[in-house]
Parts: structure tokens; C-alpha cells; sequence
């Protein structure tokens, strides 16, 4: 019967679109209108894409897919901003500031 055997696992399956003009731009667009951004290579997982995420100063972030680890390296290196790996650095404490200021006062934002 079977019911207790484990399935078989496939290769991990990416259900997301990859990353396009749009999201380069918005990137972009992020690091030209705010102080201070830094990049971080999130990696990809069964449900999306490599995806980068960009803080700024004020802890304020945007996340969007990529080309993976090489493709956020290059963006990060064409606009002179610095990149880590967010499973060797983790994310910075602003980022966590900032969510909850977003969650305390949401009409601030």
C-alpha cells in the first residue's frame, strides 16, 4: 500500500517568474532615491528565485528577484553599492526597526 513511504524528491522546482527589465528597474530606482543601501543575496528556494534585498539607511527595504548570486553581484558592483549573503551576515537590526515602526504607526507610512 505504501502509506508510509516517503516520496520520491525532484529536483527543486521554481514556480516564480525569473527576473526581468521591471524588477532591475525598481532596484535601480531604490538605490538612486535613497542613502545609504546595501545589498543582500537571499538564495533561492523551492518557491522562488534568487532574490536580492536592499536596505537603506533608515532601514527601509525593496526585495526582487535576480539573476542569481553572479546577476546580484554585478548589479551590486554597477552601482557601487556593497552586497553580503544573508546566510552569512543575517539581516541588520534597521531592517528589523523599521518593520516595527511599520507596525506601530502604518499611517506613517
Amino acid at each position: 500500500m505504501g502509506l508510509f513511504r516517503r516520496r520520491k524528491q525532484t529536483g527543486a522546482v521554481s514556480h516564480g517568474r525569473p527576473a526581468d527589465r521591471a524588477d532591475l528597474d525598481h532596484l535601480e530606482n531604490f538605490v538612486r532615491t535613497r542613502r545609504g543601501v546595501e545589498a543582500y543575496i537571499e538564495p533561492r528556494t523551492t518557491v522562488t528565485e534568487t532574490t536580492v534585498i536592499l536596505i537603506a539607511d533608515d532601514g527601509e527595504w525593496t526585495r526582487r528577484r535576480v539573476d542569481g548570486p553572479e546577476g546580484a553581484r554585478r548589479f551590486a558592483h554597477r552601482l557601487a553599492i556593497p552586497i553580503y549573503d544573508v546566510r552569512l551576515m543575517g539581516y541588520p537590526q534597521r531592517m528589523r526597526d523599521y518593520n516595527e515602526r511599520r507596525k506601530r504607526r502604518p499611517e506613517l507610512f
